[in-house]
């Protein structure tokens, strides 16, 4: 007589293997180095990278403050207001909100795109309008000189837009065999996809590790009935796991017991999460080195005496004011033809603001040292006068 029925072979539960989970961000892992950088994967780094994001916007408010000065004196007042009125679209005004917007393309694109709109009766300048720098194409001539604004039409066929002359467009650091010029974010891709990965894998790490999770092991006696209710078994002891689990989001604690060899682990608490400060902060260096700003400027306190010295001053004036030669003839073309459309000469001076870096204490000693030096000068000449 048999005491039980030989069950049949009962297969071991399959093995949970980890989901393929990426960044959002796919087009930084697909990139490879072209003559012109897609505008979606720049825009990409933008969004996927705060330092990177804070560093132009911060470029594009230390290169604003821009005055225009005529030599009529009667245009001055007409001009003036203008520029500080002038629709540029999406509920903004003034002319320093349009070359912010343009500025931001110029760096992240490569190249700024605008557009002079007149109205019905071309006497007055409507307003000043950016464009989408994706959606430009540049037909060039037999020289240098000679290039024309399209658009892609249909085929792909550039299309010459019209009235040029109403056109604006300015290539960031062109080269010399191309006339769309370098974004400011073309050497960051690579270095980009490297820190999306170790975030990645650190947020990845901390779901698994942080959020404690068990490894329940029931092991069957050795005689045969055990082994063959081995998944029964194996499931009754799921059941009663995840019930107590349940009860403990509730706020309540209950127990768990099992009858046999079961052991208890927690998931991942034996292993050790890498050290990223290291490899982070050697690609974060790379990455505002390009920006040209300093590192605590951006909120990166890398050093217990993070401060501006005037070297590093004088080279953020000098990157401002070469971004600020770059706007200037945009700025000259807008007044130039707002002066013409009212009849006026076309002369003006284009007057940035000064550029002020340094901390107001040092300032304030070196105007008291100046003082100083001047109250010793003007000592020594009436000795010197006393003494003749």
């Amino acid at each position: 007589m048999r005491w039980f029925e030989k069950g049949k072979k009962q297969e071991a539960p399959a093995v949970q293997l980890r989901e393929a989970e990426r960044h959002p961000f796919a087009l930084l892992d697909g990139y490879v180095p072209l003559r012109n950088g897609e505008i979606a994967l720049y825009r990409s780094i933008r969004e996927a990278v705060p330092v990177v994001d804070a560093a132009i916007l911060k470029l594009v408010r230390l290169v604003g403050g821009v005055a225009v000065q005529a030599e009529d004196p009667a245009a001055a007042p007409g001009l003036a207001e203008f520029l500080r009125t002038v629709n540029t679209g999406r509920g903004q005004r003034g002319l320093q909100s349009f070359l912010d917007s343009y500025l931001d393309a110029m760096l992240t694109c490569g190249r700024g795109v605008g557009e002079l709109v007149l109205d019905r009766r071309h006497t007055e300048i409507a307003a000043l309008l950016c464009g989408n720098p994706a959606d430009l194409m540049i037909k060039e001539g037999d020289s240098p000189l000679d290039f024309t604004l399209c658009v892609r039409g249909e085929n792909g066929v550039p299309q010459p837009l019209p009235r040029q002359d109403l056109l604006l467009f300015t290539p960031f650091q062109p080269e010399t065999d191309s006339p769309y010029g370098v974004s400011l974010l073309r050497s960051m891709p690579f270095l980009v996809e490297i820190l999306l990965k170790i975030y990645q894998a650190t947020g990845m790490n901390w779901e698994r590790m942080g959020n404690v999770r068990f490894a329940v092991v029931c092991r069957p006696e050795r005689d045969g009935l055990e082994r063959g209710r081995a998944q029964e078994r194996g499931a009754q002891i799921a059941r009663e796991w995840s019930a107590a689990m349940q009860a403990g989001k509730q706020g309540s604690v209950r127990d768990f017991v099992a009858v046999g060899d079961v052991d208890i682990k927690v998931i991942g608490a034996d292993n050790q999460v890498l050290d990223s400060e290291v490899p982070v902060r050697q690609i974060l260096e790379q990455l505002v080195a390009r920006t040209g700003i300093p590192p605590f400027l951006l909120g990166l306190s890398w050093s217990t005496t993070e401060r501006m010295s005037a070297q590093q001053a004088d080279m953020m004036t000098s990157e401002i004011t070469a971004i600020r030669r770059t706007l200037t003839p945009v700025v000259e073309r807008i007044c130039e033809l707002w002066l013409r459309v009212h009849g006026f000469g076309s002369g003006i001076q284009v007057v940035w603001e000064d550029i002020n870096l340094q901390d107001l204490v040092e300032e304030a000693r070196a105007e008291l040292y100046r003082e100083q030096a001047r109250k010793t000068r003007m000592e020594n000449e009436l000795e010197g006068e006393k003494r003749t």
